[in-house]
C-alpha cells in the first residue's frame, strides 16, 4: 500500500462562483442588483466541472491557421477546439459581448460587467473577441450610416461562427488591428495606406504586426488615408461571398493567452469603410481602445478572484505540521492580504462600470471621474494581476506549479491585460495627459475621493495634491499607483466592511507594508476579512 492518497485537497467543483460578497454588492450598488438571478445562474454554471474542462481543453488544443484548403485556394481561416465554441456560446448568449448597447435598461454595462468577471474565470483568452466586439461598438457610433447597418449584428445574442457574408449572419464578432512593426504604440508612423475608391469605399495596402482575434468577422483598423490617419471597419468576407484581401500571415506563438488567437496580417487592397473623418483614426479607435482598457481591468481582477479562491480551498483542506494550512498564522496573514487586493479590485471595476453605464447614458459628471480614474486603473490595478497570482500560486506550494492545478495557466494569463490597449508607462502616461488637458477630471476624481469622509482618505489626497503640484514625466507610474490606491481605498472605506477597509487603509497608505504579501501590521481583523473572502 504505497499509494494510498490522502490529505489531498479535492476538486473545487460545484458552486457558485458568483457567490462572492463584494461583487453582489457592487453589483446592487452601481444600479445593476435586477440582474442578481442572471449572474448567479451564470455562477453556477462557471463552477462546474464541465465548464472548467472547458477551459481546460481551449488551452490544451489552441487554434491553428490553415492558410490554404486541399486545393491550394487562399482561405485564411482559423481552427478551435469544440471547447473554445463552447465558451464563447455562453459568453455570447449572455451578452458578455456587445448586448449592454442595446438595452436601455441603467446598470446593463454593469451586469455584463460582472458576467465577463465570472466567466472570465472559468478562461480568460476567449475573452479577446468578446471584449473587442464590446468595444467596437463605442467606435462604430462615429458613423451613423455604419452604425444602423452593423451595430444590431454585433448586439445580436447569436454566436454564429465562420466566414460567411456578414448579412447571412444572426450574430458577428469584431476584432481590432492597431499596430505595426516598426511603431507599437506609436500608432502615427504607421505605414498601412488607404487608397479611396471612389465608391466611399477605400482599398488598404500593408500590414499589422498584432491583429487581435483574427477569426472575427469585422476589423477595426487604422491606416494612413489622404486626410492622415484614419480608423476603418474591414469586414473578412465582402457582400458578394468573396474573401477580402487581408492575408493571415501567422499566429503569434504567445507566453499565455493561448486559446485565443493573435495574428500578423498583410492587406492587398483590402476593402473597407471608414469609420469617423479622414486624420481622426485615434480620437475616433479610442473609443474602443477606453472601453477595451475597462475589461483589462475586469479582466486582472477576475484573475484575483480565481487565484484567491484556489488559494483558500486549498488552505481549508491541506494539513501541514498537524494542522489546516487556513489556522497557519503567516499563511492567514498572506490570504488575508490577497483578499484585499482582490476585493479593492472588484469593488473598483464595478465603480468604473457604473460610471461607463452612466457616462454612456449622458452623465457627464461621471464620465469625467471615468476618465481620470479609468487610465489609472488600467496601469495598477493590471500590474498587481501578475503579483497576485504567483503569490496565490504559492499558497498550493508545489502542487500550485503543475498544470493540474490551473495555477500556472492563470499566472501566465495574467501580465496580458497590462500589455494590452497600452502598456504600463503608456497608461501611466495617459493619467498625466489628463491631469494636463482635463483639470475638471482631476477634480471629478479627488471629489470621488473625499465622499469617504475620512481623516487618513483626506491625508493620503493631501500628500497626492503635493506630488501632481510638481509632477514630471518620469513621476507618472508613481502618480498612477497612488491614485487607484486612493481610490480604492474610499471605495473601501464607504462600501466594506470595517475589518476590510481599515487593513487596507493600514497597509496601502499608511507605509507601514512590507514587500510582499502577507506582512501586515499587527492588530487586523483578519478572521473577519478571511470569512468575507470565503
Amino acid at each position: 500500500m504505497t499509494h494510498e492518497v490522502f490529505n489531498q485537497v479535492p476538486p473545487l467543483v460545484g458552486h457558485d462562483v458568483a457567490a462572492d460578497a463584494a461583487l453582489l454588492e457592487g453589483l446592487a450598488r452601481e444600479g445593476a442588483g435586477w440582474a442578481a438571478e442572471e449572474i448567479h445562474r451564470l455562477g453556477v454554471l462557471a463552477g462546474t466541472a464541465e465548464a472548467q474542462e472547458w477551459g481546460r481543453l481551449a488551452n490544451e488544443y489552441p487554434p491553428v491557421l490553415r492558410t490554404h484548403d486541399r486545393y491550394g485556394h487562399r482561405i485564411d481561416e482559423v481552427e478551435f477546439h469544440p471547447a473554445w465554441h463552447q465558451l464563447m456560446t455562453v459568453a455570447v448568449e449572455n451578452g458578455l459581448h456587445a448586448a449592454p448597447w442595446a438595452s436601455d435598461r441603467p446598470g446593463a454595462h454593469v451586469a455584463r460587467a460582472a458576467k465577463f468577471f465570472i466567466w472570465s474565470q472559468v478562461e480568460a483568452g476567449h475573452g479577446c473577441p468578446i471584449s473587442m466586439t464590446y468595444s467596437a461598438v463605442a467606435a462604430l457610433r462615429h458613423s451613423p450610416e455604419l452604425r444602423a447597418e452593423w451595430e444590431p449584428r454585433l448586439t445580436s445574442c447569436a454566436y454564429d461562427f465562420g466566414l460567411r457574408p456578414p448579412a447571412e449572419k444572426r450574430g458577428i464578432l469584431a476584432g481590432m488591428a492597431m499596430t505595426e512593426k516598426q511603431g507599437g504604440s506609436d500608432v502615427r508612423s504607421n505605414t498601412t495606406k488607404a487608397e479611396p475608391l471612389g465608391d466611399g469605399t477605400y482599398a488598404l495596402t500593408g500590414h499589422k504586426w498584432f491583429n487581435s482575434a483574427p477569426m472575427c468577422d469585422i476589423f477595426f483598423v487604422l491606416a494612413q488615408a489622404p486626410g492622415g490617419l484614419s480608423c476603418f471597419l474591414l469586414p473578412r468576407v465582402l457582400p458578394d461571398g468573396t474573401r477580402n484581401a487581408m492575408r493571415l500571415i501567422r499566429l503569434k506563438d504567445k507566453l499565455g493567452n493561448r486559446s485565443n488567437a493573435s495574428a500578423e496580417v498583410e492587406y492587398e487592397g483590402a476593402i473597407a469603410y471608414l469609420v469617423g473623418e479622414e486624420g481622426r483614426g485615434v480620437r475616433t479607435i479610442i473609443e474602443m481602445v477606453n472601453m477595451t482598457r475597462l475589461d483589462c481591468v475586469i479582466g486582472s481582477a477576475a484573475g484575483m478572484r480565481f487565484g484567491l479562491t484556489q488559494a483558500l480551498h486549498h488552505a481549508k483542506h491541506r494539513r501541514v505540521f498537524g494542522k489546516l494550512l487556513i489556522d497557519q498564522p503567516l499563511m492567514r496573514a498572506v490570504l488575508a492580504d490577497l483578499a484585499l487586493e482582490s476585493e479593492a479590485a472588484t469593488t473598483l471595476m464595478l465603480r468604473l462600470a457604473g460610471a461607463t453605464d452612466r457616462a454612456i447614458r449622458g452623465d457627464e459628471a461621471e464620465a469625467l471621474f471615468r476618465r481620470a480614474a479609468l487610465a489609472a486603473a488600467k496601469y495598477w490595478v493590471t500590474k498587481r494581476g501578475p503579483v497576485h497570482a504567483a503569490e496565490a500560486l504559492e499558497c498550493l506550494g508545489g502542487n500550485g506549479y503543475v498544470e493540474d492545478s490551473q495555477m500556472p495557466r492563470l499566472l501566465r494569463e495574467s501580465p496580458v491585460n497590462s500589455v494590452w490597449e497600452g502598456s504600463g508607462n503608456v497608461a501611466a502616461l495617459d493619467v498625466l495627459r489628463v491631469l494636463a488637458r482635463q483639470p475638471e477630471a482631476v477634480e471629478a476624481f479627488f471629489a470621488e475621493v473625499a465622499l469617504a469622509g475620512d481623516a487618513r482618505i483626506t491625508k493620503a489626497a493631501d500628500r497626492l495634491r503635493a506630488l501632481l503640484a510638481s509632477a514630471t514625466e518620469a513621476d507618472a507610474r508613481r502618480i498612477a499607483e497612488e491614485m487607484t490606491l486612493l481610490l480604492q481605498a474610499s471605495l473601501l472605506v464607504r462600501h466594506a466592511p470595517a475589518a476590510v477597509a481599515d487593513a487596507f487603509c493600514a497597509t496601502r497608505l499608511s507605509g507601514e507594508w512590507g514587500r510582499a504579501f502577507g506582512t501586515l501590521p499587527s492588530g487586523l481583523d483578519l478572521e473577519a476579512i478571511l470569512e468575507r473572502a470565503s
